[in-house]
C-alpha cells in the first residue's frame, strides 16, 4: 500500500470487558433489548456473548470461573468498553508496520459455533497493536474467515431495534495526543478537528476523541477516565430502526433512562456493564 492508497477504516466490532461477570452481562445486555448469542468459547481462553448488528457487532467478553489465566493481558484493564476493532484487509499488517505503527503479527484463532446443521468453526485472524499503545484498553485489526458464522440474519433481530453503531466515544485529557496513533494508522486527513476535540469515520461510524467536559455534554451522562487520568474508552452510540420500542423495552425492564442530548435516549454505565449506552433513531 502506498501512502496515497490506504484503505479508509471500517469498524468491526467493539469489546466490553465483563471480566469473571459473563452471567451479569449477558442478564443486563437481556435488560437492555439485545438478542444475544449463546456462549461462545475462544481457543485462546477466553468466552463472550455477541450482539450483531448489520456490519459490526459487540462482544460481552470475559472468562467462566478457574479460567482467568488463559488471557490474563485482558483482564488487566478496567471493567467495561476496552476494544475497538476495525476490519483487516489484504497488506494492513505489513502498511502498518511501514508507518511506525507498533504491532504484532497476525494471529489466528477459533471459536466452536453450533447451528442447527450441526458443529463450525468460527476463525479469526487479528492484528493487534502492542501492548501499551493505548491506555485501559486495545485496539486491533480483525478478518472473518467465516463471516457467515457471525453475521447471521437470526441473530441481528433485537427486541430494542438496533441496526448499527452510529459512535464509539474515547475520554481524554489530551486529545491531540491520543489521535496522533490513529493518525498514523490511516494516514494525515484521516481525522478532524473541532474546539480541540477530534473523530474520524469508520465505515457509518464515527470515532469521538473527546475530552470529558466534550464527552459528558454529548452523552448527557457522566464518563470517568482511567487510573490517574488515563485515556478510557467510555460510550457507544447506537441506532435503532424504532426509538418508541426502544423506550418501552427499556423502561418495561426497569433499565434507568435519560434523554441524549439532540435526539434519543441514553443509559448509564452502571446498567450496561461500565459502558455509556445511548440510542438514536436512524
Amino acid at each position: 500500500m502506498s501512502e496515497t492508497a490506504v484503505p479508509p477504516p471500517m469498524l468491526d466490532h467493539v469489546v466490553v470487558n465483563v471480566r469473571g461477570a459473563l452471567d451479569e452481562a449477558f442478564a443486563a445486555y437481556q435488560r437492555l433489548g439485545f438478542q444475544l448469542t449463546v456462549r461462545g468459547h475462544h481457543t485462546l481462553g477466553s468466552a463472550n456473548h455477541l450482539a450483531i448488528f448489520d456490519t459490526a457487532y459487540l462482544e460481552l467478553l470475559g472468562y467462566e470461573p478457574g479460567k482467568g489465566g488463559g488471557r490474563a493481558d485482558l483482564w488487566e484493564h478496567p471493567a467495561g468498553l476496552t476494544g475497538l476493532a476495525f476490519k483487516d484487509d489484504d497488506g494492513r499488517y505489513a502498511d502498518l508496520v511501514a508507518r511506525g505503527v507498533p504491532v504484532t503479527p497476525p494471529a489466528e484463532f477459533s471459536r466452536p459455533v453450533l447451528l442447527a446443521d450441526g458443529p463450525h468453526d468460527a476463525r479469526f485472524r487479528v492484528v493487534r497493536l502492542s501492548p501499551g499503545e493505548v491506555q485501559n484498553g486495545r485496539t486491533f485489526f480483525c478478518h472473518h474467515y467465516t463471516p457467515d458464522l457471525v453475521w447471521r440474519p437470526e441473530w441481528q433481530r433485537h427486541p430494542n431495534t438496533a441496526v448499527s453503531v452510529r459512535d464509539f466515544v474515547i475520554a481524554t485529557r489530551d486529545p491531540a495526543r491520543t489521535a496522533s496513533l490513529y493518525e498514523r494508522m490511516f494516514g494525515p486527513g484521516a481525522l478532524r478537528s473541532t474546539g480541540g476535540n477530534l473523530s474520524f469515520a469508520a465505515g457509518a461510524t464515527t470515532i469521538h476523541i473527546l475530552t470529558p467536559d466534550a464527552a459528558e455534554a454529548r452523552l448527557g451522562m457522566p464518563v470517568e477516565l482511567g487510573p490517574d487520568g488515563t485515556d478510557r474508552m467510555v460510550a457507544l452510540v447506537l441506532r435503532v430502526s424504532d426509538i418508541a420500542a426502544t423506550g418501552r423495552v427499556l423502561t418495561g425492564n426497569g433499565v434507568t433512562v435519560e434523554a441524549l442530548p439532540g435526539s434519543g435516549l441514553v443509559v448509564p454505565a452502571s446498567e450496561a456493564a461500565g459502558a455509556v449506552l445511548g440510542f438514536v433513531p436512524l
